[in-house]
């Protein structure tokens, strides 16, 4: 049997990674619709409890599930749920006030932000390079906001506003939950990191129940496609990782936006604005650059084994 070259395996690794944010841009196209009718806890725990009938078949057909649960950790598996969970209220919020491509291209500000995290946080050496990537990407966010500021950006009068200062808050819940992602990395299996961030993230959510809805027949196919497209996702993510190096694949999240767009404007009827183009197009390049300079200075990532921990 012929050895796959280096080449090979990285476009394997690309080819999940790619797939792996058609079916997110999915999951989070039915949170957009459901949740005109879901309150945004039982979405939640809609996408905690489906998202882990995948997960569990698969570290089950890996022979893991057996230690899945073992960890010396617990206290920094419960902060990472609690992170991720507020970050991924607070996207799906947004969604609800904001354009598709609007609210996506808000949240791509989270890597630019675990760079502030990193140095402050972990206690990494950040040079000009990157505070420079980080203050050009923050200023494509601002384009993107240019209707809201103009507005006063008042963010309990406007809905617009709201929705943009839910998903700013979600890309910086998105990034601290990527620093506690790196530190439980240090001493944590990968199944082991997502399977108690989906148990406690459904048993979190649960406490939403009072404020739940009996769900039509076709919001309820909704709710089963969210957790399970989130949960089939994450495991496609897994794979790219083990086939590709973080800094080769990550650029990748960033063809989100294409689907966003499309589904965007086929689904929704939503053409993104000038601002959005120009701003997450600034976002997205300064993103990029400090993938590629943090490989140049070879800092390990805990994505290299989680996958993609800024995801919901």
């Amino acid at each position: 049997m012929p050895v796959p070259s280096a080449s090979n395996d990285a476009a394997v690794g690309i080819f999940w990674k790619v797939t792996s944010v058609l079916f997110f841009t999915l999951m989070l196209t039915f949170v957009k619709i459901a949740g005109e009718r879901i309150p945004v806890g039982q979405l939640l725990f809609a996408r905690n409890l489906f998202g882990l009938i995948p997960v569990v078949v698969m570290i089950a057909y890996t022979g893991h599930l057996h230690d899945a649960l073992r960890t010396n950790n617990i206290w920094g598996h419960m902060r990472r749920a609690m992170s991720g969970m507020f970050a991924m209220g607070l996207w799906f919020v947004a969604l609800q006030y904001l354009p598709f491509p609007e609210a996506t291209a808000i949240v791509y500000a989270a890597p630019l932000m675990m760079v502030v995290l990193a140095a402050t946080v972990l206690g990494e050496r950040v040079r000009v390079y990157r505070w420079s990537a980080v203050a050009v990407g923050l200023v494509g966010v601002a384009i993107i906001m240019v209707p809201q500021l103009s507005e006063g950006f008042d963010i309990f009068g406007n809905a617009a506003s709201f929705g943009a200062a839910c998903a700013l808050v979600s890309a910086a819940c998105m990034a601290l939950t990527a620093v506690f992602v790196r530190q439980l990395a240090r001493s944590e299996p990968t199944h082991t990191i997502v399977i108690y961030f989906l148990i406690a993230g459904t048993l979190v959510t649960a406490l939403t129940a009072p404020t739940w809805v009996v769900p039509s027949w076709s919001d309820a196919a909704m709710l089963v496609m969210i957790g399970v497209l989130g949960g089939v996702g994450q495991i496609m993510v897994t794979q790219a990782f083990q086939h590709a190096e973080a800094s080769l694949i990550a650029p990748f999240e960033y063809t989100s936006m294409i689907w966003v767009i499309a589904i965007g404007y086929l689904v929704f009827g939503e053409i993104p604005t000038i601002y959005v183009v120009i701003g997450a197009a600034i976002v997205i390049g300064s993103g990029i650059f400090v993938i590629f300079r943090e490989r140049q200075l070879g800092l390990h990532r805990a994505e290299r084994k989680m996958g993609a921990p800024l995801r919901p």
